[in-house]
């Protein structure tokens, strides 16, 4: 399996930005890995960094897009039964739609950096048939510093890009702290503004 990875990620990352943006879209490969080998990329001098950066980034909203549409018009039954061939597990699932019903639309960004969250974040978003447009920018804004972390820890990497991921909880996980008190804080506000008009 980790062959057939590295494999598909050269033969996508040698397309260049498309090949990114590809990648990030059909999701077979994790985020995390197609981003740092994009950094590498990057460090070779093969892609610019603005460039490879605005691929990942339009790609990895797509893909999630993309995601939201399927929860949206498909439902949940559909990934009950298909949701492993997108490799989204039932858990996933279930933990996402806890988030989001008790943090609401704001988690679409937060979620983003919380592990197994994160995987199926946008589904009970397309379920709850939450506005596109707000779907759209809570996912870009995610998607910026993620593409960021990603690059740079695979152009710091370079020809060991694919060891991100046991350098990453690092960096992740205080991201992923953050991202928790900023939901704690968001829940306190708009729990705050509901008191104050009542």
């Amino acid at each position: 399996m980790e062959q057939f990875t590295h494999q598909l990620i050269t033969f996508l990352g040698n397309l260049g930005y498309f090949g990114i943006a590809l990648a990030l879209m059909i999701e077979i490969i994790p985020s995390e890995i197609v981003l740092s080998y994009g950094g590498f990329l990057v460090s070779q001098g093969k892609l610019s960094f603005v460039g490879a950066f605005i691929a990942g980034v339009i790609g990895g909203t797509i893909a999630q897009i993309f995601l939201y549409w399927l929860g949206k018009y498909a439902g949940r039954p559909f990934f009950q039964k298909y949701g492993k061939y997108l490799f989204i597990k039932e858990s996933h699932i279930d933990a996402s739609e806890r988030w989001f019903n008790k943090y609401g639309p704001f988690v679409i960004f937060t979620a983003r950096f919380i592990p197994v969250v994160r995987q199926a974040i946008s589904l009970p978003a397309g379920f709850s048939k939450m506005s596109l447009r707000l779907f759209f920018l809570y996912t870009l804004a995610a998607m910026i510093p993620w593409t960021i972390l990603f690059m740079l820890l695979g152009m710091q990497l370079g020809t060991h890009w694919e060891a991100v991921k046991s350098v990453a909880g690092k960096y992740v996980t205080p991201i992923a702290i953050l991202a928790v008190i900023s939901l704690v804080l968001y829940l306190g506000w708009k729990t705050f503004k509901q008191k104050k008009r009542s």
